[in-house]
This record gives C-alpha cells, structure tokens and sequence, in this order.
C-alpha cells in the first residue's frame, strides 16, 4: 500500500475488496462489537455536555479560520518552537520526510527507535523507510503494537486492530514474544505487552511521535493517549523527532480547551484522555536534550487549493465517523486501501494520494449524513463525497458502461414520449427477471445492484399514464 504523492500504484477497487470481506463473519464480528461500544459511550459523555453544538461551531472555526491562514500559522509555530530550542523541518513528500527522519537517526548512531501511535508515519511508510536504512521501529502504542506484530494493515483510526478479537492477540503474542504461557484476560494480555515494552523504553535513546496538535503562540506539540505509552517515549529518550501534517497547527494555546473536550469524548468515550503530554522545545537535563519536528506537506497544499473539499483538512482523527458508518461497520478498514479508513478515509485519501489511485472511494458511501452528525468539527463529509464524485466523471475517469447508461438516461428523460417509449421497452423486458415484483439477477452492471439491494420491478402503468386516463375520465 504506497502513499506517495504522484507515485501510488492504484489500489484495489473498494466493492471488489468490500464484496470479499463480508463474507468474513469474524471481522464483521469484531467490528460490530468495537464500534458499538464506542458509540454506546460516546453517546453518554455528549449527552452530559449541554453546549456539545457550541463546541462543536467553536471547533469547526477555528480550523477553518487557522486553515484560511495556515501559512502565517506555520511560520509561527516554526519561529516559536526554534526559539524554544526545536528545530523545525520542512518536507514536500513522503520520500522527504522520510530521508530527514533517516538522516537524523543516522547521525546520532541510532540502530532502534520507539515511536507513539502517529498515522503520518504510516501515511509515509516510514517503518519500511527505518528498516531499509537498517533501523529497526517499535511500536509502543498497544493496537499498533499487534498490527506491527501481525505484520498486518490497520483498520481504524483510533483503534488499528479493531478487527481482531482477544484470542486473535493471544495467539499472536506467545508466537511473537516468545512466551511459553498467556492468560486470556485483557489484563493478562495487557501485562505480556507492558513486560515486552518495558525493555524498549529503557534501552531505545531515540523516539518519533506524531502530533495531535501544533501550537502556534508557543511552538509547543500536543499528544493525547490512553495508556501512558506515549509520556515513555517523550520524556525518556535523548532524541525526539515529531511527525505532523501541516494541517495539525492551531494558533494559540487557549484553542486547547475546545479540542480537548471535542476529541475524547468523539473518538473513544471518555470525558478526557488518561495521557495529555504537551511539550516546548528542549529543557536542559530534563527529557530530550534533541528535537525536531518535520512539518508534512505530502498533497495537503492541493486539499488547501480546492475551496469545496479544504474542509477534508480540519480533521482531528478522532474517528467517530468510522463507527456509525453502515458502510464500513459491514467491511471494516482494510477494504478502502489505505491507513485512512471509513467516510473520512473515503475523502482523504483520493485527495493525499490522486484521484487515479483510490478513484472507487467516494462512492463508498450511502450518503446517509451520519457521519456528519457525529464529526467534533463538522466536516461536511457527504458534501466531500459528491464533490469528489464529480471530479471523477470530470476526469473521464467513470466506467464506461455507466458512462453509457447515464448518456442514455439523459436522453431518455430529456422528453417525455422518449421517456414513455422506454418505460414500454422495460415493462416488456423485466418480464425475464420478475419475481414476485422485484428485480432479481439483472444483467451487465445493474447486476451489482440486484446482487445487495431489492429493485422494484416497474408497475404496468406510470403515473402520467394513470394521470392521463383520470383527467381523460373528468372531462368526460
């Protein structure tokens, strides 16, 4: 799965991979029962908030106020946080970020290195990077920790290894740690990776994390996290380099106090995350003694430039999105083909990575608007949707059947007698595939429509038959 920018290989279409994976009961399982507990509990802690839309318009502002002026936002960040004793890097692409965080590694002789949970690092490949520069990357975030084991994709945004269940990450934990005995508790599974981490954490001098948010006034970086994994790697390690798109910035330190009600309670139901580490630069015999942060671009300027899909760029990745889509919870995240799963996912990617590689995307939505109602920021996704749908039928890039077919539905309904003409037609067609009045095993591509949705077989007469026969009737 490549991410690169103008270098992506095209993934796989959605409905071909979509239509394997439901058939997988266990995944389906497994991420029924993930998201429904997520959205059981966030419904709880939103609930308790009486100014949850307040917030919510405070949130969506102030992204998009930042994002009008993103380029006075970043110059601050980056005069703050130098000031402060960071140094701040700047990367075109994924290729680029790449080489920076390589490079940093290599100078101070590192061989490991620890990382938080960061999506952007997997958006840039960065552990094939590290491990091609014969650097070896832990994972230290739990969920990424058993994909990274299980040499696995992750499936969500907020929790990678959704789709597996508990005894799933047992078996994968005695292969892979070596252990000779595991319970099967969450508590037993919990300790085998704290014990396994352990080592990491007090051996590995140098760390990568990625950012939740990038505080303008001050230079500082924000990361939010549930299992204290986070707080090892940035205040143990000598060198702490942090990975973050361009769009993670936000002006002042105040703008904290909207996020960090909007994000726990959308992403996994808590009223705020065990873990808030919010760092400044260097500190002289306290933490990282070096520091750099590598600002993103990697497509984002592009998303910037299109005024009808920028608002794809206030996302906080919390993923609450992802958990009432009817879409995915019947797929899970491994059928969009990239890190960035579900509604959010369907918008992002095709825009980071070109329109060429992941073309099938925007159509992988009912446009029921549920995730627009549960989005902390109110992203618009279904506008996105159709916004990129276009682009695509612009782009010429439609299959050509369906380009057929809609050329001659608009001639069809251009005129009413050409219409009535080809109800007539289709009355005596659907004679073949007629049971009990519904369509059933069409064929060419109206097949994929009978094959998952019931196809009303068309009645004997249309409504402006029927009208014409009653008003005929009156007049008489």
């Amino acid at each position: 799965m490549s991410i690169r920018v103008g270098k992506a290989a095209q993934a796989p279409p959605f409905p071909a991979v979509a239509k394997q994976l439901v058939h997988n009961s266990q995944i389906r399982h497994n991420v029924r029962h993930a998201t429904d507990v997520i959205r059981n509990k966030r419904a709880r802690v939103v609930d308790e908030m009486p100014d949850w839309q307040q917030l919510r318009d405070a949130g969506h502002r102030i992204k998009e106020h930042t994002l009008h002026h993103l380029d006075r936002y970043l110059l601050q960040f980056e005069e703050s946080c130098t000031r402060a004793g960071g140094k701040v890097h700047w990367a075109a692409d994924a290729d680029e970020a790449n080489r920076i965080v390589v490079g940093i590694l290599q100078a101070n002789g590192e061989h490991d290195v620890i990382k938080v949970k960061t999506m952007t690092s997997d958006e840039i490949q960065l552990n094939s990077a590290l491990e091609a520069a014969g650097i070896t990357p832990y994972e230290t975030d739990l969920a990424d920790l058993i994909v990274q084991l299980g040499e696995d994709q992750p499936s969500h945004i907020v929790v990678p290894a959704l789709h597996r269940n508990r005894m799933e990450i047992r078996e994968l934990f005695l292969r892979k740690m070596g252990l000779e005995t595991l319970g099967e508790k969450a508590e037993d599974l919990a300790a085998a990776a704290r014990a396994y981490l352990r080592e990491k954490f007090l051996r590995v001098r140098a760390a990568i994390s990625g950012a939740n948010f990038l505080i303008a006034e001050t230079g500082s970086v924000c990361v939010v996290e549930s299992e204290g994994n986070g707080r090892m790697c940035l205040s143990l390690p000598q060198t702490l380099i942090t990975v973050a798109g361009i769009e993670k910035v936000i002006p002042t330190f105040q703008d904290l106090e909207v996020f960090l009600q909007l994000l726990p309670r959308s992403a996994t139901g808590e009223r705020m995350n065990p873990y808030n580490s919010i760092w400044t630069g260097v500190t002289p015999g306290d933490g990282p003694q070096e520091f750099h942060v590598i600002l993103i671009d990697n497509g984002r300027t592009s998303v910037l430039a299109d005024e009808e899909s920028r608002e794809t760029l206030d996302c906080i990745r919390c993923g609450a999105c992802l958990n009432v889509c009817p879409v995915y919870r019947q797929t899970g995240g491994h059928a969009y083909g990239s890190i960035y799963a579900g509604p959010i996912g369907a918008i992002v990617t095709p825009q980071l990575l070109g329109m060429e590689h992941s073309q099938s995307l925007p159509y992988a939505s009912s446009l029921c608007g549920a995730c627009y109602e549960v989005c902390p920021v109110k992203i618009n996704i279904p506008e996105v949707l159709i916004h990129l749908r276009n682009k695509v039928v612009q782009n010429g890039d439609a299959p050509l059947e369906e380009r057929i077919a809609m050329k001659i539905a608009a001639l069809a309904m251009g005129n009413s007698s050409r219409l009535g003409a080809a109800h007539k037609l289709v009355r005596i067609g659907q004679r073949l595939f007629e049971n009990d009045g519904q369509l059933t095993g069409l064929p060419g591509m109206m097949a994929n429509w009978t094959a998952t949705r019931d196809l009303s077989a068309l009645p004997p007469e249309s409504f402006r038959e029927w009208w014409s026969k009653r008003t005929t009737g009156r007049s008489s």
